[in-house]
């Protein structure tokens, strides 16, 4: 996983390369209409020697991912809330053709903002963990309870990167 933190008009914003890689149990899945969704988490945490290190800024997104077969398109939507059904009118979505087309947007991430460019003390030195998983819980009742112990169900990335705002350009 490649992570980046930029500044970018008055904004500390993440770009994230992921290696995001669906098992073939969710892709029968998702053929077969169940959407899938991924949640993507950032937290930008400010170091400190003197007690415990301060959270920041915390942010995540929400992305559905389902295929549709009457129509044969995959429906990414992006949100900063839970997507639930009657709740996707509050979401971005995207269609696209192919599985690999859908996934692109999960796999390079770009532009998203974490903090204010206010918020961070120039001098110090900060840490943003960035998680993204698979959320069971947003699956339907019969996924959820045979899913937890399958490898193919457990989708979970992370990494972090320490930096100093000061030395960004």
């Amino acid at each position: 996983m490649d992570l980046r933190v930029e500044r970018s008009e008055g904004q500390w914003t993440l770009a994230a390369q992921t290696r995001l890689e669906l098992g073939p149990a969710v892709e029968e899945a998702l053929l077969k209409g169940v959407p899938v969704h991924f949640v993507l988490q950032a937290e930008l945490v400010r170091e400190r020697w003197y007690w415990y290190d301060q959270t920041v800024a915390q942010t995540s997104r929400h992305y559905r991912l389902a295929y549709q077969p009457l129509t044969r398109k995959w429906r990414l939507n992006v949100a900063t809330e839970p997507l639930s059904v009657p709740g996707l009118a509050g979401s971005l979505s995207q269609t696209f053709e192919t599985l690999p087309d859908a996934l692109a947007p999960l796999r390079r991430i770009s532009g998203w903002r974490v903090a204010e460019g206010r918020s961070l003390d120039l001098d110090s030195k900060y840490i943003l963990n960035f998680k993204m998983k698979l959320d069971p819980q947003q699956l339907p009742r019969p996924f959820q309870f045979g899913t937890a112990t399958l490898a193919d169900w457990n989708i979970a990335l992370s990494g972090k990167i320490r930096f100093a705002p000061g030395q960004i350009q």
